[in-house]
């Protein structure tokens, strides 16, 4: 087998496998904001298309290991092509987790569709405006090999939890005179806590994104930034 082979043999696999990467994103974001709308909206039917439509997102998880794998198998790569193997594999699980909150909600949103109208389900939507624009950023940021926005993530994830602590908050003090609506409530409270899972799971693929780019891991920087500074003599 000839070097130019080998070569458009492992161009072709790196493209199929940032193919899938960006086919299974497209489908996760698809899917969240279908979850959204379904709660929004009462549509029970586009809650259940939700959670159908989520065994794409498992497959193509699986398609993205196995590609993963055989490139790793096959090519041994190395440098910049090796962390794009490792990163890529990595966003598929973190956007299969994400799918997964989807269909969490979707479920919820089924359940409150099934009841007199619940008129807190709006406070949702601005949490989900702040969990849907990280995510589309991360997703840039890999795409694009965007590593200044992959890094610039976290203080949006911060915005994140604390408008999701408020809403928390607002939610379980209305349990105590909400009667009938206790469980809906409930449903709500859990569906803002997945949403502020997803601005997790978006950081991380930002700070994949930064490994792609830089070779360099930033996950636990914040834990730098707050170490105390040492005693002076």
């Amino acid at each position: 087998m000839n070097q130019p082979h080998i070569f458009h043999e492992i161009d072709n696999a790196m493209r199929s496998l940032k193919d899938a990467v960006i086919l299974m994103a497209g489908l996760t974001r698809q899917n969240l904001e279908r979850a959204i709308q379904a709660l929004l909206t009462r549509d029970i039917d586009l809650a259940r298309m939700v959670i159908g439509d989520d065994s794409d997102v498992d497959d193509l998880e699986v398609r993205i290991d196995q590609i993963g794998m055989d490139i790793l198998i096959r090519f041994h790569p190395v440098a910049s092509d090796l962390r794009l193997v490792i990163t890529s594999m990595k966003m598929a699980h973190n956007l299969e987790r994400i799918s997964d909150h989807a269909v969490n909600i979707a479920k919820r949103a089924k359940k409150i569709c099934k009841s007199n109208e619940t008129v807190e389900a709006a406070i949702i939507e601005p949490l989900y405006s702040m969990a849907e624009n990280l995510l589309r950023d991360a997703l840039l940021s890999y795409t694009d090999t965007n590593t200044e926005l992959g890094e610039s993530l976290k203080p949006s994830d911060r915005a994140l939890d604390a408008a999701h602590k408020q809403v928390i908050s607002l939610l379980s003090g209305r349990i105590e005179t909400s009667g009938s609506r206790t469980e809906n409530l409930l449903h709500l409270i859990f569906i803002a806590r997945s949403l502020e899972r997803i601005g997790d799971l978006a950081v991380n693929i930002g700070e994949d994104a930064v490994f792609l780019g830089e070779a360099r891991n930033i996950r636990h920087d914040h834990k730098k930034d707050k170490a105390p500074d040492a005693e002076q003599p």
